[in-house]
């Protein structure tokens, strides 16, 4: 991971929608990646690769399949959530903290219900530990700066 603007963005924006995914298909399938029970209503299997072009780059999305049914995120349905608006709602968070009920709100706001807290805690630890590195990278170069 590449800790410059454009880079941090673009990642953070991948690993938050990958996540995210993730998150969507475990309450739909009822169950956790490996958990035995008695809800569950159909099995992961695997993963498809997809692009998603963005003004950040391009996204490496893995999105879950399903041994029976099919499973596609409404977000990437007739690209309903624009760029520009994601891009908004990684930089809300990460702007104004990352708590649980707002990435919750911003799930909800990408079409997404359902998600259980716990799931939402994962997703803010980890852009948490994104925001964290990309704050504490080291600085090399030279820097112009002005003095006022």
């Amino acid at each position: 991971m590449q800790l410059g603007g454009e880079d941090f963005l673009r990642e953070l924006t991948e690993f938050m929608l990958n996540r995210i995914m993730e998150a969507d298909v475990t309450q739909r399938i009822n169950a956790e990646r490996h958990e035995r029970s008695d809800e569950r209503e159909t099995y992961r299997n695997g993963y498809r690769d997809r692009q998603y072009n963005t003004r950040l780059g391009t996204l490496d999305l893995r999105i879950p399949k399903l041994r029976e049914g099919s499973y596609f995120p409404s977000f990437l349905e007739a690209r309903r959530l624009s760029e520009k608006a994601l891009n908004a709602v990684i930089q809300e968070a990460w702007i104004n903290g990352v708590s649980t009920r707002k990435v919750d709100a911003l799930i909800q706001s990408m079409g997404m219900t359902g998600i259980s807290r716990s799931q939402v805690s994962s997703i803010c630890r980890g852009i948490d530990e994104r925001v964290q590195a990309f704050l504490h990278r080291p600085l090399e170069g030279e820097w112009p700066y002005l003095w006022l």
